[in-house]
């Protein structure tokens, strides 16, 4: 039996995966955590656990930083992150961190089981997409192509959505655009707001305009 841990905030979400790990026999899902904190906390109770299913956005301590964490305490455990964000910072942070694989939340029970069976045999599964950008990753490094907003800190990808925001389109049309899921879209749009200190579209706009963000 290969034993799975769940690392996810969302309860709809985790119950989700939870019934996608129930279709398959030699999956023993053995505990979830609903931060990076939690779920350090239960593998220090018991880290006899094969794969870990982490999810990057959780409070108190995120998926990139647990992932790290916990390579380093418990280096026999795989860790495939199961996402929404398919934006190259949280690819390559999350493979600097040492997932050992990277999957969107949106794929079918049989790929993310075949992931698991994939990472125990010494292989690292990835959604297409996400191998597509890991690959102009490795060619074209992130700190030679970011253009990250000095005084706010937003990412290449944060300030793409907000010029696309700017121009009117909504969270769908924006994500047909950059290639990203609405979820996706929707995360972004939340840090930027966090990170410029305002609380709706408009404000956003007009100080990212002002500071010559966009």
């Amino acid at each position: 039996m290969i034993k799975i841990a769940v690392a996810e905030d969302n309860h709809f979400l985790a119950k989700s995966i939870e019934e996608k790990l129930s279709f398959f026999d030699d999956l023993n899902y053995k505990f979830l955590g609903r931060n990076g904190a939690e779920l350090l906390q239960k593998l220090d109770e018991d880290h006899n656990i094969d794969v870990i299913l982490m999810d990057i956005q959780m409070p108190e301590m995120n998926g990139i930083e647990a992932t790290e964490k916990i390579k380093s305490k418990y280096p026999h455990i795989k860790i495939i992150m199961l996402t929404v964000f398919d934006d190259e910072d949280n690819i390559f942070n999350a493979i600097k961190a040492g997932a050992n694989g990277y999957l969107l939340k949106d794929e079918n029970a049989k790929t993310i089981h075949d992931g698991i069976l994939e990472i125990l045999e010494g292989g690292a599964p990835m959604t297409p997409s996400i191998a597509l950008k890991a690959l102009k990753l490795l060619r074209n490094p992130l700190a030679e192509q970011a253009t990250e907003a000095k005084d706010y800190d937003l990412t290449k990808r944060e300030i793409e959505v907000l010029e696309q925001l700017s121009t009117g389109i909504n969270y769908q049309g924006i994500a047909d655009n950059l290639f990203i899921s609405v979820g996706t879209v929707r995360k972004h749009v939340e840090n930027t707001y966090r990170k410029l200190q305002v609380h709706n579209k408009l404000e956003a706009i007009s100080l990212a305009k002002k500071e010559r963000i966009i």
